[in-house]
């Protein structure tokens, strides 16, 4: 949700929504700086989810952060970036910031993992204490050499942590599909669970975005469409929300924004969602 005139303006927009959780950007997500956020406007924010009754709130990181860069400017600037967007969480008591693993570029599949695994563990190892706040590695569609579109890359980065606890995961559902992950059928879904949990662990998945694809399986390219009007159709959904696994992951939706008859989308996307589970 959008924080225009105030972070407690994004968790206003989510309960006119209907929605019960609530993600935003802490700062403008296509530029490195940001300005201070003050007392007050972490307190009117916590205020709000309280009032509003709006749980689970995370964050997402800004999509200039490349943790897996070989350029070593980038990857400083990356780390600095990071530690800032945790740290901002952190006064908005938001657990979680939601994080692109990052493209290796002209590198290597390998180099661009181990820069990750360095980048998190001088992220953590740098974050003040006090800070309860966490990355969660998002699952990517795997466009050019963008990481984290097959699961194994994921299982490499949290195993390469020093501490298991400094990270998780957020699965996208575009992006698993775009990634060549089916989830249709029942037998689809199952092989997909259970690559999850072999290589990553369904129970390092702490949060879900939710939102069907512009492109076919498999294509790689990261576009958003509104929940059952693209590639997908709903039976992912379905099966998805009805997984007894995920009962307690909070899931977000991550459709593309506007209105339709007088009507917001975010209201009938959740309309659409809920009447999956209803069935």
């Amino acid at each position: 949700m959008s924080i225009a005139g105030g972070y407690y303006r994004a968790v206003e927009r989510a309960r006119e929504a209907g929605c019960d959780c609530v993600q935003v950007f802490t700062k403008n997500n296509n530029q490195w700086r940001a300005k201070l956020i003050s007392d007050d406007e972490s307190e009117r924010f916590r205020k709000s989810l309280r009032e509003l009754k709006i749980s689970h709130p995370i964050s997402h990181s800004s999509y200039l952060i490349n943790i897996a860069s070989p350029d070593k400017q980038l990857w400083r600037k990356s780390v600095d970036a990071l530690l800032v967007e945790l740290q901002r969480a952190g006064q908005l008591s938001i657990p979680y910031v939601v994080l692109h693993p990052g493209a290796y570029v002209d590198s290597s599949e390998a180099a661009g993992i181990r820069q990750v695994v360095k980048a998190l563990n001088e992220v953590n190892k740098q974050r003040d204490k006090k800070c309860d706040a966490r990355c969660l590695l998002e699952t990517t569609a795997g466009q050019g050499s963008c990481l984290g579109w097959r699961f194994e890359q994921l299982a490499e980065m949290l195993e390469g942590l020093k501490n298991p606890d400094d990270a998780g995961i957020c699965l996208d559902t575009c992006h698993l599909f775009a990634a060549g992950y089916p989830l249709a059928t029942e037998q689809e879904y199952r092989k997909t669970m259970r690559s999850l949990n072999r290589t990553v662990g369904i129970g390092q998945v702490k949060a879900v975005h939710l939102n069907d694809s512009k492109r076919e399986l498999g294509s790689r390219v990261d576009r958003h469409e509104h929940i059952g009007r693209g590639c997908m159709g709903l039976e992912p959904f379905r099966r998805l929300l009805c997984d007894r696994r995920f009962r307690k992951v909070p899931m977000y939706l991550e459709t593309p924004k506007g209105t339709e008859k007088n009507r917001d989308l975010d209201v009938v996307n959740l309309k659409t969602l809920r009447g999956l589970i209803a069935k």
